[in-house]
């Protein structure tokens, strides 16, 4: 058998686990069994985790409807098989609640030498999710070096071992933090012919001027994130009906994320589709969120890592909802982990990477504002 058809049927194998589907019998002639067994019989050894902590600094001062900071804290890791490497990533801001020391302390609680096979993801982050409440930023960074590591097993992009086409991957939001309205104008002036949509936080009582100083200088379709800013239904209402007439194309998060009754009698008279952002966590918060919002904002940091967030799009999906992908503050890393799925959703807000001045990687690219993957396996970096 040629390597190409092995590697084809590796991965056409692991495509399969991938989507929760159960294979049984054979492949083109040879056992799934015996398809592992090239990984298991080249491979031995333990992996070995190991982590640094590392501050991200911001290009500009970034507010949102709550507070605002110029670096952000986050954990670097790192995932060692057999002369493989897996790079995965933590990211605090500051409203997840984890902090250097908290990433740190439960890294050090993680045995991965007890899994004598990183293909096993599901036991090794079933594993390390069980290991204390919480922490999910510090999970993630566990998932996506593990992920990583398994795609470069694989020799495998983990978009293909999805079975995903890179080129429906769409264009993603760059934010507008909030400003004065003439800060506001000249951020807006230095990336609009870069972008093909624009994000901006709202929340705060000068949210008409923000817009209005936006569209003074650009037509592109915007997306509004209300960080839970609006807390009466009625002008949340008003604010969406307003909103439409001035080109945006969704909102996320318009009222607080305990105001779930509020939120669903906005979304049922809105024109414009109602994502949630800080409503939702992880999966077992999807279902519940069915009929009080159009669609989810999956976040790798909040929700614990690929594996997860894979889940999320296809019960999101299976239930009717509109898809959209979100991130941190991050660098390439967990910012391209994130993009393999995209070509799976409805909206991208996939700027992290963007706005930093000390990215470790190079990654998914945007290209003319359109989500760009490569064909790196794993998660699709290179160290710089």
């Amino acid at each position: 058998m040629s390597q190409d058809r092995r590697q084809f049927i590796k991965t056409a194998a692991l495509a399969a686990i991938g989507s929760g589907v159960a294979m049984q019998g054979t492949l083109a002639g040879e056992s799934i069994n015996s398809i592992f067994s090239i990984n298991k019989h080249s491979h031995s050894g333990k992996m070995k985790l190991t982590f640094r902590p590392y501050d991200l600094k911001l290009k500009h001062v970034f507010t949102v409807a709550t507070y605002s900071r110029t670096t952000t804290p986050d954990v670097q890791v790192e995932i060692e098989y057999d002369g493989v490497i897996g790079y995965g990533e933590a990211s605090m801001p500051p409203y997840l609640g984890e902090s250097v020391e908290s990433v740190m302390a439960f890294l050090k609680k993680v045995n991965l030498e007890q899994f004598n096979d990183p293909f096993q993801l599901e036991d090794i982050l079933a594993y390390v999710d069980a290991i204390m409440p919480g922490n999910t930023a510090a999970k993630a960074s566990v998932d996506i070096a593990l992920h990583d590591l398994v795609g470069k097993l694989l020799n495998a992009p983990w978009y293909k071992i999805w079975g995903l086409d890179k080129e429906k991957a769409p264009s993603t939001t760059y934010t507008i933090g909030i400003d004065t309205a003439e800060v506001v104008k000249e951020k807006t002036l230095e990336v609009a012919d870069q972008f093909n949509i624009l994000k901006v936080k709202l929340g705060r009582e000068n949210d008409k001027e923000i817009i209005n100083a936006i569209r003074s200088v650009s037509q592109l379709p915007i997306a509004v994130d209300a960080n839970q800013g609006w807390k009466d239904k009625y002008h949340a209402l008003d604010m969406i009906q307003w909103l439409k007439e001035q080109g945006i194309v969704m909102v996320e998060q318009p009222m607080p994320k305990a105001q779930l009754d509020d939120i669903a009698w906005v979304t049922q008279q809105s024109p414009l589709p109602i994502f949630a952002d800080e409503s939702l966590q992880r999966l077992s918060d999807v279902a519940k969120l069915k009929g009080v919002f159009t669609g989810i904002n999956i976040k790798l940091m909040k929700c614990t890592g690929m594996r997860e967030a894979w889940k999320m799009v296809t019960l999101g999906k299976a239930l009717g909802m509109k898809i959209m992908v979100g991130c941190m503050t991050e660098t390439s890393c967990a910012v391209s982990a994130a993009a393999q799925f995209s070509p799976a959703v409805d909206f991208a807000d996939l700027d992290g990477n963007l706005l930093i001045s000390n990215d470790l990687f190079k990654g998914m690219e945007v290209v003319k504002g359109k989500i760009t993957l490569n064909d790196l396996p794993g998660i699709g970096i290179k160290k710089l």
